[in-house]
């Protein structure tokens, strides 16, 4: 069974626009004029058990929609969803014990209240068995370092602490699926890391299937191996991570450290950049000329210590993507 499966997934909204005039507001009460606007358009996808996705696209794109229609908020226009065999929009009490979500700019931490009583609260929510209840909340406060701040009221901790119990308490149930809705906006550079970190351990370690939105590449490249990227509605892109920075981009840079200066660097193809007589970077085209043919005329006529290649940023990547789409629109 697969964890996530949707095919042809479809979500059109009705919008009223508004007449302008001064009779306007009153044609519009007898009248209104409607718009159709289509959020999913003919989605399809399939993610196993344990799968580390990410779900990316510009605003717009059709991200939230899809992700309220897979957690039950939302019904479709038409299509099929099922998360853990289960249609959420019709089994949404049930398929509440088996999921959760976590959304970075939204609280499920009562503000008041210090997180163990949020923790605890949400222990008789789910109905967790006390004896399975306390070993678990045990790892959890272990395993996020949350022990110090445990009875602080919530309005006192930090963002980044705030963040940490935010998905503690999203895992407290054993969810078979998660969905993360920018877990980490807002936060330091050490707090997305520890947060990246913590998803990644609880994946490996009970093989919780990760479904992440986020529009930091950081967040992406850290916890996901696969990326599904829609725009208007519609998938554009399904591969592996590792495959998109290979082939999204043909340009790949090459840096060299030099054992002597170099005075006069010159290459067949690609642009050279020379910021010190000791090191250069040769961006390349790859489709034009293969990289190991430019390494072996660099190196046969210069004094190279040594050789680095870097593949472009993810975020150029999916900006890249982005602007095909955008174009065959």
């Amino acid at each position: 069974m697969r964890a996530i499966e949707v095919e042809n997934l479809r979500r059109d909204f009705r919008l009223r626009v508004p007449r302008t005039g001064g009779l306007g507001p009153f044609a519009d009460v007898v009248r209104p004029r409607i718009r159709a606007v289509t959020a999913v358009d003919g989605v399809s996808l399939a993610i196993d058990p344990g799968e580390l996705v990410a779900f990316l696209g510009p605003n717009g794109a059709g991200k939230s929609t899809t992700i309220k229609i897979l957690t039950g908020i939302l019904h479709p226009t038409s299509g099929r969803a099922e998360v853990l065999g289960l249609t959420p929009w019709r089994d949404r009490g049930r398929l509440a014990y088996r999921i959760a979500a976590v959304f970075g700019q939204r609280s499920q931490l009562w503000y008041h209240l210090p997180p163990r009583d949020t923790f605890d609260l949400l222990a008789r929510i789910y109905e967790l068995d006390p004896a399975r209840y306390r070993p678990r909340i045990s790892d959890l406060i272990a395993r996020f370092e949350i022990g110090p701040y445990l009875d602080t009221p919530v309005r006192r901790l930090s963002l980044g602490e705030r963040m940490r119990c935010e998905v503690a308490a999203a895992f407290l149930h054993r969810p078979e699926v998660i969905f993360l809705d920018e877990p980490t906006i807002g936060l330091d550079v050490i707090a997305r890391q520890r947060i990246r970190n913590l998803i990644r351990e609880v994946n490996r370690d009970e093989g919780t299937t990760v479904f992440l939105t986020s529009h930091d590449t950081g967040d992406v490249e850290h916890v996901c191996r696969r990326a599904i990227i829609v725009n208007h509605g519609r998938i554009v892109v399904d591969a592996p991570i590792a495959r998109l920075k290979r082939d999204a981009l043909q340009n790949r840079v090459i840096r060299l450290t030099f054992a002597t200066p170099v005075d006069d660097l010159t290459v067949l193809h690609g642009e050279v950049r020379r910021p010190d007589p000791y090191s250069a970077s040769i961006e390349l085209d790859v489709a034009r000329s293969p990289i190991d043919r430019t390494i072996a005329d660099v190196v046969t006529r210069y004094p190279v210590q040594d050789i680095a290649i870097e593949e472009p940023p993810l975020e150029r990547v999916i900006a890249a993507i982005y602007q095909r789409s955008r174009d065959a629109a």
